[in-house]
């Protein structure tokens, strides 16, 4: 055997793979946006180890729907809202697109206020500026910089998130107790559980995701020139490369999530935090992962913070983004986050007025990271119906032809129907 050229030909295999990571990816990462980290840890310190289980579950779901959406922008060159368009009625196009920029916009809002609440376990500045420099700072950088560069730099910040990974391990787990709850499902039928529960689901699952990947699919699509005569050349080798990403994304995705919720339980529920009110109290998750250093509480809140933050700041293009995306074409205007201003006024206003209409909900009195919370909720009852259309359209012949879903991405989209269908229900009754 050539022992020196192959750990050249390992190194060049990883690379290759590493070189299909694309919107599957991002998108995976933009899941675990502020909502999404603020929920889980709720859920950490409310119900223990109780909710751990649906990091495990959530897994094949997320993985499926996220593939079905990116194979949708994939075949047909359009984002969901295109197709929606073209093949549906013009109050189902309006349902659709109306229900993704509700969500958004309030989970911009969310995310706004908790990059601010966050700050200000650094810096002594009023939570009013502080909002008005985010969203002045994301509008900047979104409108007028490139997002691809801009995402990279966030990405880095957003490596915080590696804190909970690695406090996992520094805390000891009861881990006999841990690989039972992360298997076996635990359920209660009171409307704490059921509420945290549909706001897990919303905020693994969420309806940005699904419009923010589909297109993102045909911006690359676009990019890379496989788009001719408005039909994109697709080929089942492309299907695998997309596969390959989006389950990369997705796996990352959910082993953050299960890490965060383990986190929270062990070192806050078992304490006897129960109930996170404050950015501040969320922090004190990560203090196990300092606390040898000086100024442990300190460094935690930097961590949170940087995570938080960074995530934010990730998130909220993709959230405005993926509103715009909808909304220019349910109405046929130019959309894409690497258009000028000059080219795409429409598609740029609707990412300024969702953005500045979630920066106003900072101003009606709800808590920070309480809001966090209820906005994943809201994603986890406006995804249901949304699941709906993509199913039909997924396994629809003759808009996907040959790469219509399979007989087990069609259960799985049934299945996360169902299941999202039940939880928001039963949330419902239970009040």
């Amino acid at each position: 055997m050539d022992t020196e050229t192959n750990p050249k030909k390992n190194k060049s295999r990883i690379w290759r793979y590493f070189t299909l990571l694309g919107p599957g990816l991002t998108t995976g990462a933009a899941d675990d946006d502020p909502s999404g980290i603020a929920t889980y840890s709720q859920t950490g310190a409310q119900f223990g180890y109780g909710q751990l289980w649906t990091a495990l579950y959530m897994l094949p779901f997320m993985t499926a729907v996220q593939e079905a959406c990116a194979r949708i922008g994939l075949v047909t060159g359009k984002g969901i809202a295109a197709v929606v368009k073209e093949n549906y009625s013009r109050p189902v196009l309006y349902a659709v697109v109306g229900l993704v920029v509700i969500a958004n916009t309030i989970n911009i809002g969310a995310d706004i206020g908790a990059m601010a609440s966050a700050a200000q376990l650094l810096v002594p500045v009023p939570f009013v500026i502080l909002t008005l420099f985010f969203t002045a700072t994301i509008l900047v950088l979104e409108i007028f910089t490139n997002y691809k560069v801009y995402s990279r730099i966030l990405k880095w910040l957003a490596l915080a998130l590696l804190a909970y990974p690695i406090t996992v391990f520094i805390v000891h787990q009861p881990w006999l107790t841990v690989l039972r709850a992360t298997v076996v499902p635990h359920f209660e039928f009171t409307f704490a559980f059921l509420f945290i529960i549909t706001g897990v689901l919303g905020t693994t699952i969420s309806p940005y995701m699904f419009f923010w990947e589909a297109s993102q699919e045909v911006e690359e699509e676009k990019e890379k020139n496989r788009i001719k005569n408005g039909k994109p050349i697709v080929g089942w080798h492309r299907i695998k490369r997309m596969r390959l990403d989006n389950n990369a994304g997705m796996i990352i995705s959910e082993i953050t999530t299960w890490c965060i919720l383990l986190v929270a339980a062990t070192v806050l529920h078992n304490s006897g935090v129960r109930d996170i009110n404050t950015s501040a109290d969320a922090a004190k998750a990560l203090e196990p992962l300092v606390h040898s250093f000086p100024h442990a509480g300190f460094l935690s809140k930097l961590i949170f913070s940087i995570g938080i933050i960074g995530l934010g700041m990730l998130a909220v293009p993709v959230l405005s983004g993926s509103a715009a995306y909808a909304v220019a074409e349910a109405v046929n205007w130019n959309a894409s986050l690497n258009f000028k201003l000059k080219q795409a006024h429409g598609f740029y206003g609707v990412i300024t007025i969702a953005t500045l209409i979630g920066l106003m909900i900072n101003f009606v009195g709800i808590d920070p990271v309480k809001a966090l919370v209820y906005a994943a909720v809201l994603n986890g009852v406006a995804a249901v119906p949304l699941l709906f259309l993509i199913a039909k359209i997924a396994r629809n012949q003759k808009i996907m032809g040959e790469y219509k879903s399979g007989m087990l991405s069609h259960i799985l989209l049934w299945a996360t129907f169902g299941v999202m269908g039940i939880a928001a229900v039963a949330m419902f009754f239970t009040i």
